[in-house]
């Protein structure tokens, strides 16, 4: 990333994988972070004038509409953020000859399997948020030649609105809390998202592996496995977790049950270990 003549350029940099970006980034010369006030992707041409006017050389695209339930009713917002947009930016990438790195999700996948998913396993998403997330890393691997599109899972900070400090408040409040206990994934916290986007687009200077990684925590959890781990680490004494099924919860969107991502590729092309999902939480909550 050092030799790179161009700016590099974050969207989405008010956003949990954004915002820690940022604070890693935000020492170095030549990095420009935009927030949706400065590009909203609801209107992708802002996404493709920012990269006509800034000309980066890489470009980290970590803008989404993550409203998975939200999505259900408004399909056509969701897809002009997470699909239209990332189209919009590739096609303008290729142009400049800049790199881009887009952040995807698990729920690519249908979450029928039993072991953990590999790039190359058949997708098959359940809801309207993961259908226009896979038509966006599809339109990235496809128009743009300098490509890095990153898979992560139950994405997490110490700031914002998200499953961690949701809990955390409930725990301090609540003697008992519903947790859904048939979903299975890997928490993975947003700083080490950012820790290994960082490690990748410095060793790409040497080494071009283009491409689509999974990039999520080790290990696997419930969310009322999670839930646990918080609660212990955040109140004394910590609530009671009632086990539930997501049927018993009842959410608007439907849920892939089963969402761990095998991150063998990573370590391959780029010789990065993820920590643990609960090493990570450790990371966070101490930082």
């Amino acid at each position: 990333m050092s030799d790179a003549t161009g700016p590099v350029l974050i969207f989405g940099k008010n956003g949990q994988v954004g915002s820690a970006l940022v604070s890693r980034l935000g020492n170095r010369p030549n990095v420009i972070s935009l927030s949706r006030e400065d590009a909203d992707f609801t209107r992708p041409s802002q996404a493709a004038e920012a990269i006509r006017s800034l000309k980066p050389s890489v470009i980290l695209n970590a803008a989404a509409y993550t409203a998975v339930d939200a999505a259900e009713t408004d399909r056509e917002t969701a897809f002009r953020v997470n699909t239209e947009a990332p189209s919009a930016i590739a096609m303008e990438a290729e142009k400049c000859g800049a790199t881009v790195v887009h952040f995807s999700t698990d729920y690519v996948f249908s979450g029928d399997a039993a072991t953990p998913y590999g790039e190359e396993d058949r997708t098959g998403p359940v809801n309207v948020y993961g259908e226009s997330k896979l038509a966006g890393e599809q339109a990235t691997l496809d128009t743009c030649t300098r490509h890095i599109v990153l898979r992560t899972s139950w994405v997490y900070a110490a700031e914002g609105k998200n499953f961690l400090n949701a809990i955390r408040h409930l725990a301090i409040s609540e003697n008992r809390l519903r947790v859904i206990e048939d979903q299975t994934g890997s928490p993975t916290w947003a700083g080490a998202i950012a820790n290994a986007t960082l490690e990748i687009l410095d060793r790409l200077s040497s080494r071009e592996d283009w491409g689509l990684y999974h990039l999520s925590a080790a290990g696997q959890a419930t969310w009322a496995d999670f839930a646990q781990a918080i609660c212990e680490k955040c109140a004394d004494p910590p609530p009671e977790i009632e086990r539930i099924t997501t049927e018993e919860y009842g959410l608007p969107a439907e849920r892939p049950r089963y969402t761990v991502l095998d991150n063998g590729k990573l370590k391959k092309a780029f010789g990065i270990q993820m920590p643990d999902w609960q090493e990570q939480l450790d990371q966070c909550l101490s930082e």
